[in-house]
């Protein structure tokens, strides 16, 4: 393959960033233009749900790097200015300033935005959290001490939920789920979950889906309304039910945008064009499956991985998924797929003390591993996950 002349990367993101940062150690030497919709320079978003949020870091502290770091890629950058349409076939991303930006090789690396419930814009002091002008807006409005709702037991929700109680505010969290994160780590962790979440203060009010805000007469949000009837009285709400990859500037681009951007195992969406970060779908050679992965390491690692495509290396993008949540005093980590519905075995510690390992096994292999304030514990079993390991070998009777 041809070296590129130019190459555009679309989002200044950790991801997109971390492509030019690659690309200049691989020794490639040509043009990059780095175009970003947000003004900011490319910050660590992690750190938004706890740190920003709970004022231990100012936002500026988030940013990845210095304008003089930043000015020694040698990257042409562009902020504040999203883009809203590819030309596949000029190779050419038309921005909503009318720029029309060229170059030989396109890497999308947009990520997602949040979903929003019908209606939710017509109420003041509902946040969703995405940016760091969104966190930097939702603490402004935390400060004045409201009674809070958050909807949505994932993630992102407990992650709110638990730096507003370590704030001293009354919250509420809510979601359709029977435990907090039980849909992505299943009853077991959902449970240990759960039970630290009340002992912290939180109200919990799950396993009910919310039928709508409700606001008052002076325009502001005053409840979410449940599917059960019960009304749970909020002065600010924050809505973090999940996001979708951020992807309709590409819609008739000619590029398959079924499930985020959908590539192959290069992370190449088309001729010439690359996806790195949460909206990319790539097919995973090593687990046979396709994949979209919304986490830090894994925009890093892809962007190495598309960098290497670029100049040429033509290798396929296999990692073993990493993720990880801070919670009050509570740090859980995991490798592989976990799988709500997967088998689960504690093979160190003991939930009930709050430091443990689990394996999850499924057609009888090991397909992930989680570590609760295990950060040293949880390395030994990565391999695990790596090699497939009989599940009938973990030796841990399953619960």
């Amino acid at each position: 393959m041809k070296t590129p002349s130019r190459v555009l990367v679309v989002g200044a993101s950790l991801g997109g960033l971390s492509v030019v940062e690659a690309l200049r150690r691989e020794g490639y030497a040509g043009g990059v233009t780095l175009l970003g919709a947000e003004r900011h320079l490319p910050y660590d978003r992690p750190p938004l749900s706890k740190k920003v949020l709970s004022g231990a870091v100012e936002p500026e502290k988030t940013f990845l790097r210095s304008e003089s770091a930043v000015a020694q890629l040698d990257a042409e950058v562009i902020l504040g200015d999203p883009a809203v349409r590819l030309d596949l076939t000029a190779r050419e991303v038309h921005t909503a300033a009318g720029r029309v930006l060229r170059a030989d090789v396109i890497v999308l690396a947009t990520g997602i935005e949040p979903r929003r419930l019908p209606g939710q814009e017509k109420w003041a002091g509902v946040h969703v959290l995405r940016t760091v002008d969104d966190a930097v807006a939702l603490r402004a409005d935390l400060l004045e001490n409201p009674r809070l709702v958050v909807v949505g037991e994932g993630v992102l929700g407990t992650e709110i939920a638990a730096t507003a109680r370590s704030m001293g505010l009354a919250v509420t969290l809510t979601g359709p789920q029977s435990a907090p994160l039980a849909g992505q780590l299943g009853p077991l962790v959902g449970g240990v979950l759960a039970k630290l979440h009340v002992e912290k203060g939180v109200d919990l009010r799950l396993g009910v889906a919310v039928k709508q805000l409700v606001g008052g007469d002076d325009g502001r949000v005053a409840g979410v309304l449940l599917e059960n009837g019960e009304m749970l009285p909020a002065d600010r709400v924050v809505v973090a039910i999940g996001s979708r990859p951020a992807t309709g500037w590409l819609a008739g681009s000619g590029l398959d945008i079924s499930d985020g951007i959908v590539c192959d195992a290069r992370c190449r969406a088309a001729e010439g064009v690359y996806a790195v970060g949460d909206a990319a779908s790539f097919h995973h050679e090593g687990l046979g499956v396709r994949l979209r992965l919304e986490n830090r390491s894994n925009a890093v690692e892809q962007a190495m991985a598309v960098a290497a495509n670029i100049v040429g290396k033509d290798e396929p993008y296999t990692p073993v998924p990493f993720f990880w949540t801070d919670q009050y005093e509570t740090k859980i980590q995991t490798f592989g797929i976990l799988s709500p519905e997967a088998e689960v075995a504690v093979v160190e510690g003991d939930p009930e003390k709050r430091q443990f390992v689990a394996l999850y096994g499924k057609n009888g292999k090991v397909i992930g591993a989680l570590g609760w304030n295990a950060i040293k514990a949880i390395r030994a079993y990565r391999q695990f996950v790596v090699d497939g390991k009989p599940w009938a070998e973990v030796g841990v009777q399953a619960s």
